[in-house]
């Protein structure tokens, strides 16, 4: 039986396309940007990514298209932008894929806004996040040799860690995965629903002990929803 575990336990790590592997894995794999500073990669605008920005501009989203750039190691972020403007402040967000920044959008405005007015009965007015791109391997991704890459180091990726309501509440993760106020836990319950539909990979307060304050949203490897 222990062994089945184990092995049950591993695949479901080598499901998720990012983060922690697993909650007693604490070593986080030695990924760092260079020291000289990113370098520009020059080339074309590939015909998706340029969708991509079209789309983002029709749903008269702001924003800043980035340059490709190679930071070192494998974080490598290409097509992204920067977010300026999306109908709510969001805190602490750095480049993202354009992917990944058009699907937190919809996310944001078609799925977390209307929840929070319809379940909670306020407007949302911020989204706090704990960040988009930070390079950096997978914590239990196998030692500094063979590490993979975080989708972060890609700018693939979002850790949300909660909202502020127009009534001054703040819901947040930590506290509200496990409310006692039900109309809170269902609020989360309908918006991590909503970003499995969207997202390719989904981890939360019940995947593991390193997700307990946020969740995390990616489009890289999946589908994966926990």
């Amino acid at each position: 039986m222990r062994v089945g575990f184990l092995l049950v336990s591993l695949l479901l790590a080598g499901c998720a396309g990012d983060d922690d592997a697993r909650p007693s894995e604490t070593r986080r794999p030695v990924i760092r940007e260079r020291a000289s500073g990113p370098i520009t990669l020059n080339g074309p605008t590939p015909r998706e990514t340029q969708q991509c920005f079209a789309d983002l501009s029709r749903e008269r989203v702001r924003y800043s298209p980035l340059p490709d750039r190679d930071f070192g190691s494998g974080c490598i972020v290409t097509g992204a932008v920067q977010l300026l403007d999306i109908g709510v402040p969001v805190t602490n967000l750095k480049s993202m894929r354009c992917p990944l920044a058009r699907t937190f959008t919809a996310w944001v405005r078609f799925a977390v806004a209307p929840a929070a007015k319809q379940i909670l009965g306020s407007e949302l007015v911020r989204v706090e996040s704990f960040g988009s791109y930070s390079c950096r391997g997978i914590i239990g991704g196998g030692g500094p040799s063979g590490a993979r890459i975080s989708e972060h180091g890609l700018g693939n990726a979002v850790d949300i860690g909660g909202f502020v309501l127009a009534d001054g509440r703040k819901v947040r993760v930590e506290t509200g995965w496990k409310s006692d106020d039900p109309a809170v836990r269902r609020f989360f319950e309908v918006i991590h629903d909503s970003a499995c539909k969207r997202f390719r990979t989904v981890l939360g307060p019940d995947y593991n002990a390193a997700h307990y304050n946020h969740l995390h949203l990616d489009m890289g490897r999946g589908p994966f929803c926990a």
